[in-house]
């Protein structure tokens, strides 16, 4: 697995489709997810530390992990098939245990942008998205 940061952000209007690059930690490669409106702004809100009223979709999830006594350790973007990406939410339990949950990449570094998780991809999708 590579440790990747999330580099940018491009939120579009006037286009159904968003853009997030992720960027390698310590390196040259980047690739763009293409992602929905409403998780590109998610994602720019946690980033932006930019509060909200009433807790949105992601604040709400996070909750419930707090709640249940877990915490977001990490992302790992795990596999890019026809296109498609696809991603799991690494949690650790209060009573240590790691569990896995699938995730949309876009949801993933969402949460992992609101509490500073680190994000991992997968080698072989580094280096798929990376070449493209």
């Amino acid at each position: 697995m590579v440790e990747m940061v999330l580099h940018r952000i491009l939120i579009s209007e006037t286009n159904d489709q968003q853009y997030i690059f992720l960027k390698e930690k310590v390196g040259d490669r980047a690739f763009p997810i293409v992602i929905g409106f409403n998780e590109a702004q998610a994602i720019h809100r946690f980033v932006n530390e930019q509060p909200v009223p009433r807790p949105m979709t992601h604040d709400l999830l996070l909750k419930v992990v707090e709640a249940l006594g877990a915490r977001l350790v990490r992302v790992d973007v795990t596999d890019l098939k026809e296109s498609t990406f696809f991603a799991s939410l690494v949690l650790e339990t209060a009573d240590g245990r790691s569990v896995e949950v699938d995730a949309r990449p876009s949801d993933a570094v969402a949460l992992a942008a609101a509490t500073k998780a680190r994000i991992f991809v997968a080698e072989r999708v580094v280096e798929e998205s990376a070449a493209s």
